[in-house]
């Protein structure tokens, strides 16, 4: 659905915006639509964009000729008279527009808030996800899952699909699979999901939202006002406790996932089949069987762990066991995310780009042994220490690529100096083929070559994609 669709939906009658001086931060995939669906509701629309760059003034245009006023260049400062800033999820608290903001008493929403609020009486519930990690991997699950028990349904938010699109387009839901990223949630005050699922917690984004007790808060925020559950990782205390701390709807409960045997209330794994004791009759002696490990592609720990929190968010809205089993059986991850490449002399290669952070890397590397492991990149502020003392046991050999490379190679030597290490001193893209030759030669047959940098990208690569895209190119040449 493109965003052509939002100017559409007209209200027929009178908007709380009509007339409302409402300022619109950031143009791109949210502040473009926001900005079109509140002019349509008469409000007078003024949108700022810190860049002036050619995509900008093209996007500035395409307003313009709505008679929407556009200020390229100048995202500071608070047009006057604005009543309501509406703005694009990436900007961060600290600016200076903000700050003005709250000088003045002018409320700040983000797309998110507005969507909400835009819904209609007839709308579809949301079931909400959050965590560091395994968003977008569990909230397409979870759209599979819904759309095997014949519901009308799509997944949205942080994964592509702008959420005003979804709630003022033409196409009637029964539910949506929502993803909903920290910097989202944290301009959303009013968002009540019927469902919420907050997958895990580690260290990311600090610099935007200042703390992890803060980045961990604004997480927190998915679980406000849910009808029915707060779906919390078992193997995470954090998210139990942001569960405790959340003003739920009355009757709402706590639901874990565990990758052991569930208690009451939890959904887990026995004996290789995926398990249920929070959405059955008498769960103090009763498990519904939902499908089996083999049903999660791929069956890495941290994947059977999104499955189960999909699972437990479509249980909360009645799915039945066998749409479990169907949805996760029709599912097939995005690229990159622990993508099996090929095997080349009895060792496996795999894929997993996206593993951008520690946090991703090590749940990356848990699912594998002996592994030879391709890391480096951008830090980001990054400390390797935690990831390498847990992973060490499992390490044949270490080939580091990439800007920062030297803070993996240190904290290596710290933790696991008899682990040989590869240290390429480039960072051009075609240091992936030597990247992958060099983890050839250190590998066995039985182990694993597994890229999962711990590391952004943009230091060599545009993004993660192209980076997967080498190692896979990579992998083929030397197969050929």
């Amino acid at each position: 659905m493109g965003s052509g669709q939002v100017t559409s939906s007209v209200p027929s009658g009178p908007s709380e915006f009509q007339g409302k001086h409402v300022t619109v931060a950031g143009l791109g995939v949210s502040g473009l639509p926001a900005a079109k669906a509140l002019h349509a509701r008469g409000a007078i629309v003024t949108a700022v964009n810190d860049g002036d760059d050619a995509r900008a003034r093209e996007q500035a245009a395409e307003l313009e000729a709505l008679g929407i006023t556009v200020r390229l260049g100048d995202g500071a400062t608070l047009p006057e008279g604005t009543e309501l800033i509406v703005t694009a999820p990436g900007w961060q608290p600290g600016k200076p527009l903000f700050r003005a903001a709250e000088e003045a008493g002018v409320p700040v929403w983000g797309d998110v808030e507005l969507a909400w609020r835009l819904r209609g009486p007839d709308a579809a519930p949301w079931l909400a996800v959050t965590g560091t990690n395994g968003k977008t991997t569990t909230v397409q699950m979870l759209a599979s899952i819904l759309k095997a028990a014949g519901l009308r349904t799509a997944a949205v938010g942080n994964i592509g699909v702008s959420l005003l699109d979804a709630v003022l387009g033409d196409e009637q839901y029964d539910v949506l699979a929502v993803e909903l990223s920290s910097y989202q949630l944290h301009w959303a005050p009013s968002l009540r999901a019927y469902s919420g699922a907050v997958l895990n917690l580690a260290p990311d984004h600090l610099d935007w939202h200042g703390s992890m007790d803060a980045y961990a808060a604004d997480k927190g925020r998915i679980y406000e006002g849910n009808q029915v559950a707060c779906v919390y990782n078992v193997a995470d205390p954090r998210t139990e406790d942001l569960v405790r701390e959340a003003d739920v709807e009355e009757g709402c409960r706590a639901v874990g996932f565990t990758l052991q045997t569930p208690a009451v209330s939890q959904l887990g794994v026995v004996d290789g089949i995926l398990v249920d004791r929070a959405f059955v009759e008498n769960r103090q002696k009763n498990a519904q069987e939902l499908a089996e490990v083999s049903d999660v592609d791929p069956p890495a720990p941290h994947n059977i762990a999104n499955a189960l929190a999909a699972a437990a968010l479509a249980r909360s809205f009645g799915v039945p066991a066998q749409a479990v089993r169907d949805g996760l059986r029709a599912f097939k991850p995005d690229a990159h995310r622990i993508a099996h490449v090929a095997d080349l002399d009895g060792v496996a290669y795999v894929d997993d780009s996206k593993a951008t952070n520690t946090h991703a890397a090590e749940a990356s590397l848990a699912a594998y042994e002996p592994i030879v492991w391709i890391a480096g990149g951008l830090a980001k502020g990054a400390e390797f220490d935690e990831l390498v003392a847990n992973s060490a046991k499992r390490l044949r050999g270490v080939v580091l690529i990439g800007a920062d490379r030297a803070l993996i190679r240190e904290a290596l030597a710290r933790h696991a100096p008899e682990v040989p290490v590869v240290d390429l001193d480039r960072t051009d893209t075609g240091a992936m083929l030597q990247a992958v030759t060099e983890a050839k030669r250190l590998a066995q047959a039985g182990d694993t070559v597994l890229l999962a940098p711990a590391c952004a990208s943009m230091d060599m690569f545009t993004n993660y994609n192209q980076r997967g895209d080498a190692f896979a190119a990579a992998v083929r040449e030397l197969g050929a």
